[in-house]
């Protein structure tokens, strides 16, 4: 069977037709991210507030074959309730068109749906990155050489902290990724504030993210810019239980032969079950407080 071409939402169609703000949202974050039934809660969060600052939410998925670029709430709903549910990185999906499977797309697979159809603000949780021990397994996510050759802003916590994020600084700066501090120098570590490192530019409002996004449309810039939104010290996770839960998670997954693309989300589960949600209510503020600051940037970059 021909795959189907790209269905978009009427709601997304109309604010593309018209010049309305828009920021792509991930699925992975509702699929494989967050616990059920919370993943669903957050999902429709996430979605009004993207709505109430001002812009139109593009939560990409596909399902049954067929890419969907803005979900009615009965889609949001497969996504986060259905076992069938592949995580679906660019590579993968033509195959999950082809064979009208159903897949949550990644950072780099949204990427890539939201920049064809003009999209130019997407709203994330954490970048996948460089592994730990990269050099032995070369494991590194898709999301970095996608972003290399994407022209989208996308917003995050930086990389999430079970990676090697020296190593992604690295690459990100091989691949031209620009990466703005919004409001700080450090470059955060998804649960906790600070990762450690430090990086160059900051901006300090969305008008300024949006200035960066025009003056690197006039240069021809094609790659992506990371505007890296870090959370609260008073909202992180406590650092020592962090530490504590990422060494114990990393020795589990490698005594239980756990690898690539399986990684990110058995670490993950591992914190939210070992910290007894903590780190599940911290992730939550991540990705709302992210599409918050996403629809402020669309909205700053429509008026500009």
């Amino acid at each position: 069977m021909r795959p189907q071409p790209t269905a978009t939402s009427p709601e997304v169609a109309d604010a593309l037709a018209t010049g309305k703000p828009v920021v792509a949202l991930e699925s992975t974050i509702i699929s494989h991210g967050l616990p059920r039934p919370a993943n669903l809660r957050v999902a429709r969060s996430v979605e009004e507030i993207v709505r109430a600052r001002g812009a139109v939410p593009a939560t990409i998925a596909i399902i049954d074959g067929v890419v969907h670029v803005g979900l009615e709430d009965a889609q949001l709903e497969q996504v986060a309730n259905r076992d069938d549910i592949v995580k679906a990185s660019v590579r993968d999906l033509a195959t999950v068109m082809a064979k009208g499977g159903t897949g949550a797309t990644t950072v780099a697979a949204t990427s890539h749906l939201a920049a064809r159809l003009g999209i130019r603000v997407f709203a994330t949780g954490g970048l996948g990155g460089v592994h730990r021990e990269a050099r032995d397994s070369w494991d590194e996510s898709a999301d970095l050489t996608t972003l290399g050759s994407t022209p989208i802003t996308v917003v995050c916590a930086g990389v999430k902290s079970i990676l090697d994020v020296a190593a992604t600084l690295e690459r990100l700066e091989t691949l031209n990724v620009g990466v703005l501090g919004f409001q700080t120098t450090s470059f955060p570590g998804f649960y906790l504030t600070d990762s450690g490192h430090v990086i160059e530019s900051q901006a300090d409002s969305a008008a300024e993210v949006a200035d960066v996004m025009h003056a690197r449309d006039s240069l021809g810039v094609r790659s992506a810019l990371i505007v890296a939104n870090p959370l609260p010290r008073d909202e992180q996770l406590d650092p020592d239980l962090h530490d504590a839960v990422l060494d114990q998670g990393l020795a589990l997954a490698s005594r239980s032969a756990v690898s690539g693309k399986n990684v990110t989300p058995f670490l993950l589960d591992h914190f939210h079950r070992t910290t007894h949600g903590r780190s599940m209510e911290v992730n939550e503020r991540i990705i709302v407080r992210n599409a918050a600051l996403a629809a402020d940037i669309a909205v700053a970059f429509g008026q500009q």
